[in-house]
């Protein structure tokens, strides 16, 4: 372990399970991080670790912010990249890793990850993540999972990733963990590209949901359906307002339901890793600044 991980804490912990979120190009709409920072609250988690930001980013680029604690102290936030143990109500340790997407030096980041998940005993890593995609808000979120490993394909009913293209820090972190003989899985959320309601708790509902029954556990998440019927209600409204974006919304409705039945998916299941794939490259080709 290096200086740049600081421990406030050395719990013991029994076979934990390290779910991951980082906000930037992994979380559109702030949905992988609004439901990993709900698990850990969900959990009751308290902060056990954190990496240095010093080494990591470009200050210029992820800057860091003013805030006010009492309403007249002055402090600086940092770019954060926190652990923090919890424990389900069934019994399972489990520590969330909450954080931004560095700018530098993400071979030794995943790195320090790695180390810290092999300190605390880490058997499985779970990321989350969320992608902009010609989905519409008002049909169920559809979650990709995906892994690597065909053991923990078939273990977990996911699909075998076979990606090929730009990936970010997830893709890395994952490519460590398999190289240093720990198992990973990911969980995907597309979330419309057209709404610029952030963040979107219908996603984070998904991610929650499904992480969870991987996991084998439980969590409330009567706040998160609470945030997510406003959220819904609010897109709703403008949508409502724009006959052009209400007739395109109908047109990713119809391509929705045709893929569905084509694909016999159920809103439940995962879809293949493919549609992962195909996502993916459409958000790429529509950023089209090599972000």
């Amino acid at each position: 372990m290096t200086d740049f991980v600081s421990f406030h804490s050395d719990p013991r912990l029994e076979d934990p399970v390290l779910i991951a979120a980082f906000r930037g190009w992994n979380d559109a709409g702030d949905a992988a991080t609004f439901a990993a920072q709900h698990l850990s609250s969900s959990w009751a988690g308290r902060r056990m670790a954190s990496i240095d930001p010093e080494e990591f980013f470009d200050f210029q680029s992820v800057r860091p912010e003013v805030e006010l604690t009492d309403g007249i102290t002055r402090n600086i936030r940092w770019p954060e990249n926190e652990f923090f143990t919890g424990k389900t109500s069934e019994g399972r340790d489990v520590i969330v890793l909450v954080g931004t997407e560095p700018n530098n030096r993400w071979r030794t980041f995943v790195n320090l990850v790695v180390d810290v998940a092999r300190k605390m005993d880490v058997r499985l890593l779970v990321t989350l993540g969320a992608l902009l995609a010609d989905v519409p808000h008002s049909r169920p979120v559809h979650i990709t999972g995906t892994a690597m490993d065909p053991e923990l394909v078939t273990k977990l009913g996911l699909s075998r990733s076979r990606y090929e293209g730009p990936t970010g820090i997830v893709g890395v972190l994952h490519d460590a963990f398999s190289k240093n003989g720990i198992d990973s899985a990911s969980l995907w959320a597309a979330v419309p590209h057209y709404i610029s309601v952030t963040p979107k708790p219908n996603a984070a509902v998904a991610l929650v949901r499904k992480a969870t029954e991987l996991m084998g556990a439980s969590v409330d998440t009567s706040t998160l359906e609470l945030a997510t019927r406003s959220y819904e209600e609010r897109v709703s409204e403008m949508v409502a307002s724009d006959e052009d974006v209400q007739a395109y919304v109908r047109l990713l409705e119809e391509r929705s339901d045709e893929r569905d039945r084509e694909e016999a998916i159920d809103p439940g299941e995962l879809p293949s890793g493919d549609s992962l794939a195909a996502e993916l490259e459409r958000f790429l080709r529509d950023r089209g600044d090599g972000s």
